[in-house]
C-alpha cells in the first residue's frame, strides 16, 4: 500500500514568483470580460525564467477585452500531446523517471474526448489496455488498470505496481462513455460497462450502516483492520456516478453520490477551517472520521490531492444542478476566499489548523479553484486567472514542459463545462 500511496500523493515543490509591475500591466491589458462563463502539479523548478507571452503573441487574447479559451485549450492540448504522449499512446511523467500511470492515461483520454481527438484517444486507450492489464500467472484478473508502469532496477519496462487506483479508472470509464456518445462507438460503451462491474466489485465497500463508499484501490491496501477505511475525498466524482447509473442500472451507483457528499461534509470537519484533506480514515463502526497518524506515509491535510474536490464538485453543480455541490463550495471555500482577499495568494499546503505548511503556491490549485470560484464568486475567479494562471502560460505549456500534472489540472479547470452537456445525455 505504501508504494501505491506515495506514488499517488507526492508531488514536487514549486516556487511561485509574485507578479512584476510589467507583468501586471500585461495581464491587465488581456482582460477577462468575455470569459465569465468559462474556466481555468507541480514542478521541480522555480518559475524565475519562464518568459511571458504578450497578448500580441498568443491566442490567449483575441482582443483587449476577451480571452478565446477555445483556442487556448486547443493549443495547450496540442502541446501536451506532442510533449507528453508518445506515438503509441503512452503518457510520460517526465518528473518521475519517465514512468506512466493509469491516472495519466485517463486524463489524456478525458482531454482527447473534449478536444474531439479520436486518434489520440484510441492510441492512449490501446496502450493502456495492452500494458496495464492486471494479471496473475499470465491471466487477466479484471478490467481495471494497474496504476504504475515504469523501469525496474534491471532497466526493464513494465508494471511496477499492479494495484489499481480508482480515480483513474473512474476518469477512464467516464471518458469511454463520453467517447461512445461523441463518436458513435458502441464498442467503447461495452468496454466501459465491463469495467464498471469490476470497479463496483473491487473498489466499493458496503458498511454496517448500509451505506456504500468508494475506496481508493484494493481493499487489502485501503482497509486497515475490519472497520477502518482509508478514503481520498478527491476521488469522489458524483457526476461520474450519475453517468455510470445511466449505462449500468444493475448497480446502485447513485448511492455513491450520497455517500460521497456525506463523506466530504463530515470529513471536512477534521479541519478547523473546513477544508477537504488528501487522505482520511472512516471508522465504519462509529461513522466517525479520523486523521491518519503522523507516522503514516499518507497525510490528512489540504494539499495536491484535495485540490481536485473543487473541480469535481463544480462539474456536478453545472452538469446536474446538484445543490449539495454548490453548498459545499460556498461553505468550504471561505477560508481560502479570506486568504485571497487579504494577501492575493494561497499556499500550496494547509494543515488542519488552517495554517500554511509551505511558503510556495501551486498552479494546479489555482486551476481547480478557478473552476469553483467561477460558479460562486466570479470576481475572484477572474483575479486568479489574471494573476496566477495566464502569466504561467507560453506556447501551450503551463509553468514548464516537465509539469505533467499541472498541464492536466489547468486543462480540466479551464474547460467550460457548459459546452459538454451533449455528452451527458443517454444515447438512444
Amino acid at each position: 500500500m505504501q508504494q501505491l500511496a506515495q506514488g499517488k500523493s507526492q508531488i514536487q515543490n514549486t516556487s511561485f514568483l509574485p507578479l512584476s509591475s510589467a507583468l501586471a500591466v500585461i495581464v491587465a491589458v488581456i482582460g477577462l470580460s468575455g470569459c465569465s462563463g468559462s474556466s481555468v502539479e507541480q514542478s521541480k523548478l522555480p518559475l524565475h525564467n519562464i518568459p511571458v507571452t504578450t497578448p500580441s503573441q498568443s491566442p490567449v487574447a483575441t482582443s483587449a477585452t476577451a480571452i478565446n479559451l477555445d483556442i487556448l485549450l486547443q493549443e495547450s492540448w496540442n502541446a501536451y500531446r506532442q510533449r507528453f504522449i508518445q506515438a503509441d499512446g503512452r503518457v510520460i511523467d517526465r518528473e518521475d523517471s519517465d514512468r506512466s500511470t493509469s491516472e495519466a492515461q485517463a486524463y489524456a483520454m478525458l482531454r482527447a474526448v473534449f478536444a474531439d481527438d479520436p486518434t489520440t484517444f484510441a492510441r492512449t486507450l490501446n496502450w493502456s489496455e495492452n500494458n496495464l492489464q492486471r494479471t496473475v500467472a499470465g491471466k487477466r484478473t479484471d478490467q481495471l488498470w494497474a496504476w504504475k508502469w515504469g523501469r525496474d532496477a534491471q532497466g526493464n519496462w513494465g508494471i511496477s505496481d499492479r494495484n489499481f487506483a480508482s480515480d483513474a479508472d473512474i476518469d477512464a470509464i467516464t471518458a469511454l462513455i463520453f467517447a461512445s456518445r461523441r463518436w458513435q462507438r458502441p464498442d467503447y460503451l461495452q468496454l466501459a460497462q465491463s469495467k464498471l462491474q469490476d470497479l463496483w466489485n473491487l473498489s466499493t465497500v458496503a458498511v454496517p450502516q448500509g451505506s456504500r463508499y468508494l475506496i481508493p484501490g484494493p481493499t487489502d491496501a485501503f482497509q486497515e483492520r475490519s472497520h477502518l477505511l482509508i478514503l481520498n475525498p478527491s476521488y469522489f466524482a458524483p457526476y461520474a456516478f450519475r453517468i455510470f447509473a445511466q449505462v449500468d442500472p444493475a448497480r446502485d451507483w447513485l448511492s455513491l453520490v450520497d455517500s460521497s457528499y456525506q463523506a466530504l461534509e463530515d470529513s471536512a470537519k477534521l479541519s478547523r477551517v473546513n477544508l477537504p484533506s488528501d487522505w482520511i480514515i472512516l471508522d465504519t463502526q462509529t461513522g466517525d472520521y479520523q486523521a491518519l497518524p503522523v507516522s503514516h506515509s499518507l497525510r490528512t491535510e489540504y494539499s495536491f490531492n484535495a485540490y481536485r474536490v473543487w473541480w469535481r464538485l463544480a462539474w456536478d453543480a453545472v452538469w446536474f444542478q446538484e445543490p449539495r455541490a454548490t453548498q459545499f463550495l460556498q461553505n468550504h471555500l471561505k477560508h481560502l476566499q479570506q486568504m485571497w482577499r487579504s494577501t492575493q495568494r494561497i499556499p500550496a499546503q494547509i494543515n488542519l489548523q488552517g495554517n500554511p505548511l509551505v511558503n510556495y503556491e501551486a498552479t494546479s490549485q489555482y486551476a481547480m479553484l478557478y473552476a469553483a470560484f467561477r460558479l460562486i464568486e466570479p470576481a475572484i475567479a477572474t483575479e486568479i486567472l489574471q494573476q496566477k494562471l495566464l502569466p504561467q502560460y507560453q506556447g501551450g505549456i503551463w509553468e514548464q514542459d516537465s509539469a505533467y500534472y499541472t498541464q492536466n489540472l489547468v486543462g480540466l479547470g479551464l474547460l467550460p463545462p457548459t459546452e459538454l452537456t451533449q455528452l451527458l445525455q443517454l444515447t438512444k
